[in-house]
């Protein structure tokens, strides 16, 4: 068993792919907030392999956790120099390692904010990332606006406050940019959020402008923020990932990531200098990125979502169970057609007949294990950016609903807590009091979790949807989700 780190590199190549490059020539020019799978597989793979060209040897990341509990992966990263395995798993059984070394610094804003915000400030940092999840953002479901009034924000605009936040860490940086004449950062959001850069400008220029105006003012006028959309399936990574790299590859690795061999990101090109050359490693630089992640975020990301809770009320625990069966591949399929394609602008380059079917073929992966638990969490963030606004679209356009409210209808039931054989579901979401409660009410009255204004606005005010929600709902208590399904197909 070989522990991976710098050292032991060597002893590792022709067992798994390693490194091409001399690590020692890195050079950090990006921090990266919110290291964790994701990140590993996508962006940092991007530039591993700009690194094995022989370019991008000073666009290397430093990454950066905000939460107490990123202290994890700052010990497993720092034990290991930056290193770790990355894991494509194909459909026909081939598993595919490599080591992956764009990442060579990682820093704790709890164990010393000063740290982080120097970092970012430095000359040579000329973009900061972010993977922080839908939620990260701290928009307010319903307004739309940056929350203000969250605990934490407010206690990183009192006077004279460490920064702990993202928005804290990150404006105060800008700051001392401004301050010094260096020149501005880019602040590249990688987060599965529909016009993810322009949310990003909004919520940093809205907490700056409580800060200090003038900073914001700066912010608006020099910072970009460029919209990206980013795909690749990557599961949180078990034990049993970690014992499998042990096994097959000898690499005792602290935090592996497994992913899938399907990878897309299309970017747009608005930088506020050099940027690494993406598109040399198979990245999209475009104008316009809105139609691409339109499709990604109605398409995947939500058919994600019409295949979790009602496969996990159904008995099943993995993505790749539920695309198995027929009858929910079938309804996805349904859905896509019928209801989320609609929604869609044309988008330059994809067959969206082909991408669809590529899409039931990634979820029907046997071995990259995706949990339904992974894809059922935090579903009030979720839903209302991904789901709830094709059903607002084919409201507004006579379109069909049937299917979109049969999948809120499914989380619905789903936050009951227990699925169709009697088990107990945990739900993980920062709703999970309140939406339980109202999930438990539904029996006595059907429309109790859509009353939920946070969440679902004022859709409990439209007949036609909450018709088209009740008897999907009475259906699932009546006769389950798997049957609920197959009569929608037949009808």
């Amino acid at each position: 068993m070989t522990a991976l780190n710098e050292e032991n590199l060597p002893r590792l190549e022709g067992t798994v792919a390693v490194p091409s490059y001399d690590r020692s020539r890195l050079r950090a020019g990006i921090v990266h907030v919110g290291v964790g799978g994701f990140h590993r597989a996508h962006q940092a793979m991007y530039l591993d392999r700009l690194m094995n060209e022989g370019e991008a040897l000073d666009w290397a990341i430093c990454g950066v956790g905000v939460l107490p509990g990123d202290a994890r992966m700052r010990d497993a990263l720092r034990a290991q120099d930056g290193l770790y395995t990355l894991v494509l798993k194909h459909p026909d059984g081939t598993f595919e390692p490599r080591v992956i070394g764009s990442i060579i610094e990682y820093l704790l804003a709890p164990d010393d904010p000063e740290a982080v915000i120097e970092k970012m400030a430095a000359p040579e940092v000329r973009i900061i990332s972010l993977t922080v999840t839908e939620g990260g953002y701290n928009i307010h479901h319903v307004t739309g606006e940056f929350d203000a009034a969250n605990p934490a924000v407010v206690a990183d605009l009192a006077d004279g406050a460490v920064p702990a936040t993202s928005f804290g860490l990150i404006t105060e940086a800008l700051r001392r940019r401004r301050d010094r004449g260096v020149a501005p950062v880019t602040v590249m959001s990688c987060d599965n959020i529909q016009g993810n850069g322009d949310v990003a400008r909004q919520v940093f220029t809205a907490f700056a402008r409580l800060k200090d105006p003038e900073l914001a003012a700066w912010i608006t006028e020099h910072v970009p923020f460029p919209n990206s959309m980013v795909d690749r399936i990557t599961p949180v990574t078990s034990e049993q990932d970690r014992a499998m790299v042990a096994e097959r590859f000898g690499i005792e690795d602290a935090w592996p990531v497994v992913a899938e061999p399907f990878t897309q990101w299309v970017l747009e090109d608005r930088f506020a200098s050099s940027r690494p050359s993406y598109e040399d490693t198979g990245v999209q630089i475009v104008d316009d990125v809105e139609p691409y992640e339109l499709m990604k975020l109605r398409l995947l990301n939500a058919s994600h979502q019409a295949l979790c809770y009602l496969g996990r009320l159904s008995g099943y625990r993995y993505a790749h169970e539920v695309a198995q069966d027929e009858v929910f591949a079938r309804f996805l399929l349904d859905y896509m057609d019928r209801e989320a394609t609609t929604t869609l602008q044309p988008v330059p380059g994809i067959d969206l007949d082909d991408y669809k079917r590529t899409l039931i073929e990634r979820f029907a992966n046997p071995h990259v294990r995706d949990t339904l638990a992974r894809l059922c969490a935090e579903s009030s963030d979720r839903i209302p950016k991904w789901l709830l606004p094709v059903v607002r679209h084919n409201l507004a356009t006579d379109g069909e609903i049937v299917r979109a409210a049969t999948v809120v209808a499914g989380w619905a039931r789903y936050d009951e807590g227990v699925d169709e054989q009697g088990e107990p579901i945990e739900i993980v979401d920062r709703l999970a009091e309140r939406l339980h409660a109202a999930a438990l009410a539904q029996r006595e009255d059907p429309l109790a979790f859509l009353r939920d204004r946070e969440v679902f606005g004022d859709l409990i005010e439209d007949e036609r949807f909450t018709t088209t929600y009740r008897e999907a709902l009475e259906s699932l208590h009546r006769d389950g989700a798997h049957r609920t399904v197959e009569r929608l197909l037949t009808a």
